[in-house]
């Protein structure tokens, strides 16, 4: 593991004019650390303010001035990130600055003459000079490109640029690993065996950038590019691979809309440009602060897709550009504030190994095998895969016995072979689940039996009630008829006037003797 801050560098772009004494100085201190003095020439026009601060100082690993070539740069600022990617450490390099202050120059280049080359071409040249040279290990290179323009991803190399409009294109979109790893949908990845195709994707990819003329910058980019290159490596019969991934982004220029005059797509555009360096700025702040908890990453595109490039696991340099002109000293300004909070930063850089499973399969097997023939070697017999048919009746009747014995004390003697003790726990799972089976199939049959027996309940229930109310009717039809059998006044048995049980209650068969009828009583009560 290494534990570094965010290195940052200055290049100054050279004037349109002469170069203007007292705009900036370069001086170096004890330690040896470069520092840049902007200087804030009085203006007569603005009045005179005695508040007014007149310089500003601010401190880099290095500075480079108007006159610095392309080939310098390389070998101070993207050589040695180039050399920790090769040895398996994640890398980014990115540029910073206003529009107009030379951060695609720096990063891609020009393309009018051979030395002016940026940083891309002179790290693909470096890397793939350096694969050939190492016989060593194998080596798997390809290469990414990404334009997130107006805060959406495209992928640079999809073939479709040159024939279909950017929003018919498959936009790129972020997915997110329970390990918090980003992983970008509909980015592809293109394999480049050599330098010229390498480079070949660069053209094609720069050829579909978004760029417009603007009043700062007569070729500005409106997009925020990242090139990545994706290297593998692995020593010939090893298992460990390692992984590397180096950034090389050139982000859009920081501009002040009413400065710029833009207006229209060009407004929008800048907009979403500012809004994404904002966010940019903003987890700066929170990286730099000791004890911030959350970071916010997810806040834009651009800051997702760097999330290990600031405060992760990668070693990352900042080049900040700036046009130390009289109307840019602002926005250089700016530039070097946000450098200085970029520098507090601390990153972890480890090595990005893991073991190749294709290769690992492989050597288990290898393994496998020269076991099993020190095996045969010491039991003086050959082991296949499976066991023989003899074999299988043998432990066949092992099983049988064992389970047959009522001793509880008894055991089932296999031997060693992890093969009879895997067929052993296979038959008795089998036995097992046989069992389970027929105990659910009786239990479900002597279900199935009593549904056919009985009755359902609610059934049972309805004819019960249905009797009931059948047996009240009779009742009540039975007692009706009782009462109309029997004659006026009478009071039933036991009454004083009562008939003897034995006469006939009939009023034709009374008797005639010892009292009067019925009718004779009756009869002067009529009259």
């Amino acid at each position: 593991m290494v534990k570094q801050t965010i290195r940052i560098f200055a290049r100054i772009k050279p004037s349109v004019r002469k170069h203007q004494q007292g705009i900036y100085s370069i001086d170096e201190d004890e330690k040896l650390t470069p520092s840049l003095e902007i200087i804030l020439p009085r203006d007569l026009a603005d009045g005179f303010v005695n508040n007014k601060r007149e310089s500003y100082r601010f401190k880099f690993q290095r500075i480079f001035d108007q006159d610095a070539k392309q080939d310098i740069i390389f070998e101070n600022i993207a050589k040695p990130v180039a050399e920790s990617v090769l040895a398996g450490y994640n890398g980014t390099i990115f540029a910073y600055g206003q529009t107009g202050s030379g951060k695609t120059f720096t990063i891609t280049g020009g393309a009018e003459r051979y030395s002016d080359r940026g940083i891309i071409p002179r790290t693909l040249s470096y890397i793939f000079e350096h694969l050939q040279k190492d016989s060593s290990k194998i080596y798997t290179t390809h290469i990414s490109y990404l334009e997130i323009y107006n805060e959406c991803g495209y992928d640079l190399l999809d073939p479709r640029h040159e024939a279909s409009g950017l929003e018919d294109l498959p936009k790129v979109t972020i997915l997110e690993d329970p390990d918090q790893n980003i992983h970008l949908k509909n980015l592809a990845l293109h394999q480049a065996t050599t330098e010229e195709e390498a480079l070949n994707l660069l053209f094609l990819g720069d050829t579909n950038r978004m760029i417009a003329e603007t009043p700062m910058n007569q070729a500005s980019t409106r997009s925020h590019c990242i090139f990545t290159v994706h290297l593998s490596s692995k020593e010939p019969g090893s298992a460990t691979v390692r992984h590397a991934k180096l950034h090389l982004v050139d982000l859009a220029g920081s501009e002040r809309v009413a400065k710029s005059g833009v207006g229209g797509l060009l407004l929008t555009e800048a907009k979403y440009i500012n809004l994404s360096l904002h966010y940019l700025e903003q987890v700066i702040i929170a990286l730099s602060e000791k004890n911030r908890v959350h970071i916010p990453y997810r806040n834009s595109m651009m800051t997702s897709v760097l999330r290990d490039s600031l405060g992760g696991n990668c070693m990352t340099t900042m080049i900040a550009t700036l046009s130390l002109e009289k109307r840019n000293i602002g926005e250089s300004i700016s530039t070097c504030r946000f450098a200085q909070r970029v520098a507090l930063i601390k990153n972890e850089a480890v090595l990005n190994e893991e073991i190749d499973p294709r290769l690992m399969i492989i050597r288990l097997q290898k393994e496998i095998a020269d076991l099993k023939e020190e095996l045969a070697v010491v039991t003086g017999e050959q082991r296949t895969e499976a066991l023989t048919e003899a074999e299988l009746l043998q432990l066949e009747k092992l099983i049988t016995s064992y389970l047959e014995d009522q001793d509880p004390e008894s055991r089932l003697e296999v031997g060693a072979d992890m093969r009879k003790i895997h067929h052993c726990f296979h038959h008795f799972k089998k036995l097992l689940n046989d069992q389970k089976a027929l105990e659910k199939s009786q239990v479900s049959s002597e279900i199935k039996d009593q549904e056919r027996q009985e009755p359902p309940k609610e059934e049972e229930y309805k004819k019960l009630q249905d009797l009931l109310v059948q047996r009240d009717n009779e009742i009540s039809i039975f007692a009706e008829g009782q009462r109309n059998c029997y004659p006026p006044g009478w009071k039933g048995r036991g009454h004083k006037n009562a008939p003897h049980p034995h006469i006939s209650q009939h009023p034709t068969l009374l008797p005639s003797h010892g009292a009067p009828s019925q009718e004779k009583k009756m009869s002067p009560r009529a009259n």
